[in-house]
């Protein structure tokens, strides 16, 4: 009879100190937080990797993006950094465990306190209650927090977004620089052939076979080496990727097409969208909540108490109920506060320093981008038909007799010249778009239209 009144009075105290210390549970975000399975992620990359891979063997860029978003490892670091704040998220939400305290005294002493004859056994149950809105404030800095890594994954795709792009680039102009080194491999041996047969007419000095044999094993080794640039450009490609080697022969892609590009007022004014400057808007929210938790810090926590002492004596019992409160006289976290509050200050300059050299990077790589275009432009409309012009002139000359070999070799010379600055152009251009894409946050291509759909009547 006497444990049933006890271990009724033990759970009366545990109701009415969970009734006063607990309110209704926070949103369950963990509930929200999808289970991530590695295994079926796995699966399903690989599968992605089947089904995006083209029998045969050809690589757009799109591909290549789908291929470094779903395999990248350090866009999948990121990825599971987000995951990681969820969980910090989910526990700045709990309330603080309570506390039961089981206590006998007055036993084993001397005459009447002999044995357990005058014992006297606490229970006690407590709960500290948290004061200032430490919880809630807690919960929002740990949810900002988890939006700045966010920001920060959204900051690495795009990072990795702009360096597929200029490596796909890199391999369409080493594909094409091997093209243009076979053409002129091609058009030395051409020269060599005939060269040689203008000698056995003696028509020619052997003088000239040398120099055409020499011409065709220097076109040779030029050829060589545009095949390890080539593969070289693939290799860092297939970085991207987490991949080692390339198991693709070609990229498709058209390196030609340019764009008029739009002016670099219109540029500026999207900076904002850079996520780099984004990220920023949200760390200056998440640093205001750790000043007001770090303030709400400085106010004292409620502990309450409530229990039930059994004297074995008497076989009595009675109820304890007990609050208590730090006096805040020498500790009220202002240190805590001043630090917090100074690195929002610094988190406030560090904007602005971000929003200045993003501006004075799309200046840089504006101009880079403009100069490029007006290459291609003049190159295009002028140089290029030139070159072509006077080395089919002289070709067909050295045939009939009427130009030197040395004629013709500078002309031939001056017009693989010509398509090199070409494609170096080309390359220049849309490695500096890809560049102002990232730092304007939008693709230049949907610019360019609206820049030239301006200019219509």
């Amino acid at each position: 009879m006497r444990f049933k009144r006890f271990s009724s009075s033990i759970a009366v105290s545990a109701l009415l100190i969970f009734a006063f210390a607990l309110s209704p549970p926070c949103p369950g975000i963990g509930a929200e937080t999808p289970t991530f399975n590695a295994e079926r992620e796995k699966s399903l990359t690989d599968k992605f990797e089947r089904e995006t891979v083209a029998k045969d063997g050809v690589l757009t860029l799109q591909q290549a993006i789908s291929l470094a978003l779903a395999h990248n490892p350090e866009l999948k670091a990121s990825s599971w950094e987000v995951r990681a704040l969820e969980g910090r998220v989910f526990q700045a939400g709990l309330f603080p465990n309570p506390e039961i305290t089981v206590e006998t005294e007055n036993f084993g002493g001397s005459g009447a306190f002999t044995g357990f004859h005058a014992a006297e056994t606490t229970i006690q149950l407590s709960q500290l209650v948290e004061l200032g809105g430490k919880r809630p404030k807690r919960q929002n800095l740990s949810a900002l927090e988890r939006d700045v890594a966010g920001r920060d994954h959204t900051v690495k795709r795009a990072d990795v977004l702009a360096r597929v792009t200029q490596a796909f680039v890199d391999v369409l102009s080493a594909q094409e620089r091997q093209a243009l080194m076979e053409e002129l491999l091609h058009l030395a041996e051409e020269a060599f052939n005939s060269t040689a047969e203008r000698v056995k007419a003696g028509k020619v000095s052997p003088v000239e076979e040398i120099k055409a044999k020499i011409a065709l094993s220097s076109a040779q080794i030029d050829l060589k080496q545009a095949g390890y640039e080539l593969k070289g450009a693939w290799r860092r490609l297939s970085e991207t990727w987490g991949g080692t080697t390339s198991t693709f022969q070609k990229a498709q892609g058209d390196i030609d097409s340019v764009l008029p590009v739009p002016p670099l007022e219109e540029l500026e004014g999207l900076v904002s969208q850079n996520p780099d400057i984004a990220r920023w808007a949200t760390a200056i929210d998440q640093h205001r909540a750790g000043v007001e938790l770090e303030e709400a810090k400085g106010i004292p926590d409620l502990r309450v108490s409530l229990g039930t002492k059994y004297y074995r004596e008497s076989d009595d019992r009675a109820f304890i109920v007990g609050v208590s409160i730090p006096l805040p006289i020498f500790d009220r976290n202002r240190g805590g506060a001043l630090e917090a509050r100074n690195r929002l200050s610094k988190t406030k300059e560090e904007s602005r320093g971000a929003q200045l050299r993003v501006t004075n990077t799309l200046g840089e790589r504006y101009q880079a981008l403009s100069s490029a275009f007006a290459e291609i432009t003049a190159l295009q409309s002028d140089v290029l038909p030139g070159a072509q012009t006077a080395f089919e002139a002289s070709r067909e000359g050295y045939r009939y007799g009427k130009f030197t070999y040395l004629d013709m070799l500078d002309a031939q010379r001056t017009l693989i010249a010509v398509k090199l600055r070409y494609l170096n152009a080309l390359t220049t251009y849309h490695k500096a778009g890809t560049e102002v894409e990232r730092l304007i946050g939008k693709k230049m291509p949907e610019l360019s239209n609206a820049h030239e759909k301006e200019k219509r009547p």
